[in-house]
C-alpha cells in the first residue's frame, strides 16, 4: 500500500515553469514505478510521464516531451515533475500515480493521489 499527496500546483503564465511534488507514505516506495496523469476540464484523464523504480528509465507523452522532466528521490519518498515552457493547454488537475508494474503505471495504475490544480494563463 502507498498513499500519495501532491503539492506545487498553482497559477502561472504561459512560458513559465512549475515543479510538482508527490510525497509517498509507505516503506517500499522504491519498489514502485511512479508517474503523473492529468485531467483537463471536459476531457478524460491522460498519461503524462512515468519513471522506473531506480529512476533510470523515464517515458513521456508526446505532448510534454522536451518540456517536462520526471525524477524521484527514493531517500525522501518523493517524485517530482518539473514543467517548463508551460502552455494554456497544460491546464489540468495533475495526479501522482504508483504501481509495482512499470507498464501498468502508465496505463491503469493501482494508486492515485488526490490531485493538484495547474492553471496556465495566456
Amino acid at each position: 500500500q502507498v498513499q500519495l499527496v501532491e503539492s506545487g500546483g498553482g497559477l502561472v503564465q504561459a512560458g513559465g515553469s512549475l515543479r510538482l511534488s508527490c510525497a509517498a507514505a509507505g516503506r517500499t516506495f522504491s519498489s514502485y514505478a511512479m508517474g503523473w496523469f492529468r485531467q483537463a476540464p471536459g476531457k478524460e484523464r491522460e498519461f503524462v510521464a512515468r519513471i522506473a523504480w531506480s529512476g533510470g528509465s523515464t517515458y513521456y507523452a508526446d505532448s510534454v516531451k522536451g518540456r517536462f522532466t520526471i525524477s524521484r528521490d527514493n531517500a525522501k519518498n518523493t517524485v517530482f515533475l518539473q514543467m517548463n515552457s508551460l502552455k494554456p493547454e497544460d491546464t489540468a488537475v495533475y495526479y501522482c500515480v504508483a504501481d509495482t508494474s512499470i507498464v501498468a503505471v502508465a496505463r491503469t495504475p493501482d494508486y492515485w493521489g488526490q490531485g493538484t490544480q495547474v492553471t496556465v494563463s495566456s
